[in-house]
C-alpha cells in the first residue's frame, strides 16, 4: 500500500493511496466465504449455497465493502502517522491506477480538512467595559410598576382618548374608493400608544370621545407588510364607541398574593423582587461582558475554519430553528428553513469554539466540580423547589454537561477580563434592562 500527501490550501489536505488489487480480491473471497455460511436462497439449505452463486449475487457488495475497508484502513493509518486532526469526513475519489498495469493497483485520493493551529493572541490591548449597577429601592419600585402594568384592568371613562387608554372602534378603509382587504372591522379594541396600530392611525384616533367619528387620509409606509398597500394613500372612517382608562393595582396584600407571597406581606414581596433583580442584573452584566470578551477573542485570534465544521454547525442551527418553529405550531413542510441563512453565525460559533477550546487547554480553565455545583444551585434559586431542580440536573450526565459548558465559558470570560484593559462603567437600570428610550 502506497500513500502520498499533497496540500491544496491551508486547511485542505489530499492523500493519494494505492491498494494492490490482489489484496482486494483476497479480502473479497474471504467475505464471500463468510457470507456463504449464513446466506439463504430458495432451493438451498442455509450454509449450503454454492460459492459461485453467492459470488454472483453478493460479489458487488463484497467488493464494495472490501475496497471501503482497505481505503479506510489506509486513511486512518496515514492520519495517525502524520498526527493530523481531521475535521469532518474525507471525500474519497477514485483515480487511475499506478504501477505496471492499472488492473494491478486500485488508486484513490482522500480529500479532507484539518483543524487549524490556534496561536493564542494577546488580549492586553483589548478594552472591555464592565457595567456597574447596585440594585436599590428605586429599581424595586420600577420593577413593581412593570408587574402592576402587566395586571392592568380598564374601566369606562367619559373623556377624550389619550395614550394608555383602551379604545373600541369601528373602522372602514378605502383605496381608490373601494374597501380594501383587511380594511374593515367592528368593535375593534386596541391600546393607544402601545404601537399595535400605525402611528398616523393612532394620531387620528387620539382626542376623540365616545360617540365621535372622524374621516382622514393616511399613507401606508413603503415597507408595509401588505404589498398591495405599501406606499399607498387610503381614506379611513373611524367611529369611536368606547374609551376605557387604565387602572393599575395597588402595591398591597392582594398584589403580593397574586405574585406568590402566600401571606400577602408586601415587605416580603419587595424582598423577593429585589433578590430576583439582583440575580437578573448579575446575569445581564455577565452577558454584556461575555459578548465583549468574545469579540476581543475573535479580534486577536484570526483563524481560518474548516468548511466541514461550518456547514455542520449551520445545519444544526437550521434544525434548531425548525424545531422551534414547529413547537410554535407550524408544520414541518411549511417551514422553509435553509442552512445557508446561518452561515455567518456558524462561522463565528466555530471560530469561538476552537479558540476557547485552545484557551481552556492552555490556561487550564476546565470546570471544577464545586463550580458546577455552585452554578446549578444558583440557577435553582429562582424556582419554587430549588432542591428538586438540583436533583434534576444531577440525575443525568447530559444535563450536568450543559452546566459544565456554562462554567467553562465563565472561566474563559473571567480569565479574559483579567488579561484585557477592563474598566468599570456605571449604567442606569433602564439601560441595562433594555428599557432605555
Amino acid at each position: 500500500m502506497q500513500t502520498n500527501q499533497e496540500s491544496q490550501s491551508s486547511l485542505e489536505r489530499r492523500i493519494d493511496m494505492s491498494v494492490p488489487a490482489a489484496a482486494i480480491e483476497q479480502e473479497v473471497a474471504t467475505r464471500l466465504k463468510r457470507m456463504a455460511r449464513t446466506v439463504k436462497m430458495p432451493g438451498f439449505r442455509p450454509g449450503k449455497v454454492p460459492l459461485k452463486i453467492v459470488e454472483q449475487t453478493h460479489g458487488a457488495q463484497a467488493r464494495s465493502e472490501a475496497i471501503g475497508a482497505a481505503v479506510e484502513k489506509a486513511f486512518v493509518e496515514q492520519v495517525r502517522e502524520q498526527n493530523l486532526r481531521v475535521a469532518g469526513y474525507p471525500r474519497i475519489e477514485p483515480k487511475q491506477g499506478e504501477g505496471e498495469g492499472a488492473v494491478e493497483v486500485l488508486a484513490f485520493t482522500a480529500v479532507f480538512e484539518v483543524y487549524p493551529e490556534v496561536a493564542l493572541g494577546d488580549l492586553s490591548s483589548q478594552a472591555i467595559e464592565r457595567p456597574l449597577l447596585e440594585v436599590g429601592e428605586a429599581e424595586v419600585d420600577k420593577t413593581l410598576d412593570v408587574l402592576r402594568k402587566q395586571r392592568t384592568t380598564y374601566e369606562a371613562a367619559d373623556k377624550a382618548a389619550e395614550d394608555g387608554d383602551r379604545v373600541v372602534i369601528d373602522f372602514t378603509g378605502r383605496k381608490d374608493g373601494e374597501v380594501f382587504e383587511g380594511g374593515q372591522a367592528q368593535d375593534f379594541p386596541f391600546v393607544l400608544g402601545a404601537g399595535s396600530m400605525l402611528k398616523d392611525f393612532e394620531d387620528a384616533v387620539r382626542g376623540l370621545k365616545s360617540g365621535e367619528s372622524k374621516t382622514f387620509d393616511m399613507t401606508f409606509p413603503e415597507d408595509y407588510h401588505a404589498a398591495q398597500l405599501a406606499g399607498k394613500q387610503v381614506q379611513f372612517e373611524v367611529a369611536l364607541k368606547k374609551v376605557e382608562a387604565p387602572r393599575l393595582p395597588e402595591v398591597d396584600a392582594d398584589l403580593a398574593r397574586a405574585l406568590g407571597v402566600a401571606d400577602g406581606d408586601v415587605a416580603k414581596l419587595r424582598e423577593e423582587v429585589k433578590a430576583n433583580l439582583v440575580r437578573e442584573v448579575k446575569r445581564r452584566i455577565q452577558a454584556k461582558v461575555k459578548e465583549q470578551v468574545m469579540e476581543a477573542l475573535l479580534a486577536v485570534n484570526p483563524i481560518e475554519v474548516p468548511k466541514a465544521l461550518v456547514e455542520a454547525e449551520a445545519q444544526q442551527l437550521a434544525d434548531n430553528a425548525k424545531r422551534d418553529l414547529e413547537a410554535r405550531g407550524l408544520k414541518g413542510k411549511d417551514i422553509p428553513v435553509n442552512a445557508g441563512w446561518f452561515m455567518d453565525q456558524a462561522v463565528r460559533r466555530v471560530k469561538l469554539g476552537l479558540i476557547m477550546a485552545e484557551l481552556v487547554k492552555a490556561k487550564e480553565l476546565h470546570a471544577k466540580p464545586e463550580q458546577i455545583r455552585t452554578l446549578v444551585e444558583d440557577m435553582a434559586q429562582s424556582y419554587e423547589d430549588p432542591a428538586e431542580l438540583v436533583r434534576w440536573y444531577y440525575a443525568q450526565p447530559e444535563r450536568l454537561a450543559q452546566a459544565e459548558a456554562v462554567v467553562i465559558e465563565d472561566n474563559v470570560v473571567a480569565w479574559a477580563v483579567a488579561e484585557a484593559k477592563t474598566a468599570d462603567k456605571a449604567v442606569s437600570f433602564d439601560e441595562l434592562m433594555g428599557n432605555a428610550a
